[in-house]
């Protein structure tokens, strides 16, 4: 279920954002995860609705889901860092596909931030999804995390849907990025939630982290196709 690319790597901050603008990108997320839940947890069917992007209405309740790209090429956070990294040496950039994009809950709770928006701006996030995943594994097991984990804590009625981290990995596809002991694979060196990203990270990190990307999708592509 390949989605034609809609940007280059370095014009993608020019371009209107497939997320909120892709028709096809929706449908795709529709076809995808309008199905079971783990452990006999009951059908998830999406529709869409005017104004929405993605609606689940039935007795688990009412979840408004919005995508969001789970990789990225950190042309804000971390471009001169990526303006040293030539075009040959950059990993290619796929565009947006199936598989380099997740649903989330999008609505506001309290006004405050929603999953999207905290963990690209949650300095021990900085828009990586496997960073993303390790909060989502010590939501489910109770171990402590920054603010990140009160984000997550929000919506709990979601996470619950799918009952533990095995449940989430299996139902969203992410085999890819747990290893055999149930830890998180990550795509670069993890220092417990705290990194500070208000300084651009040096290039070796930003190459790095680009090469776990690349592979991932791929792997993720062919999951959903």
């Amino acid at each position: 279920m390949l989605i034609r690319p809609l940007t280059t790597g370095r014009l993608l901050r020019r371009e209107r954002r497939p997320d909120k603008h892709s028709p096809t990108l929706r449908r795709h997320h529709q076809l995808l995860w309008s199905k079971d839940l783990p452990y006999g947890g009951g059908g998830f069917d999406l529709v869409q609705e005017p104004g929405r992007y993605l609606v689940h209405r039935s007795e688990l309740g009412v979840f408004l889901l919005a995508s969001d790209a789970i990789t990225t090429r950190l042309t804000d956070k971390a471009s001169k860092a990526i303006a040293k990294i030539t075009d040959h040496e950059l990993p290619q950039y796929g565009g947006y596909t199936a598989g380099s994009a997740l649903m989330f809950l999008g609505n506001r709770i309290g006004r405050r931030m929603e999953v999207n928006n905290a963990g690209g701006c949650n300095p021990g996030i900085p828009d990586r999804f496997d960073v993303t995943l390790e909060g989502i594994r010590r939501h489910y097991s109770g171990e402590p995390s920054n603010k990140f984990g009160e984000v997550l804590d929000r919506y709990s009625d979601f996470f619950a849907l799918v009952k533990d981290l095995d449940g989430y990995v299996e139902f969203f596809l992410l085999p890819d990025l747990i290893n055999e002991d149930g830890t998180i694979r990550f795509f670069h060196p993890f220092d417990n939630l705290t990194s500070a990203v208000s300084k651009p990270p040096p290039t070796t990190s930003v190459f790095t982290t680009q090469q776990g990307f690349h592979p991932f999708t791929q792997q993720d592509d062919r999951r959903t196709t």
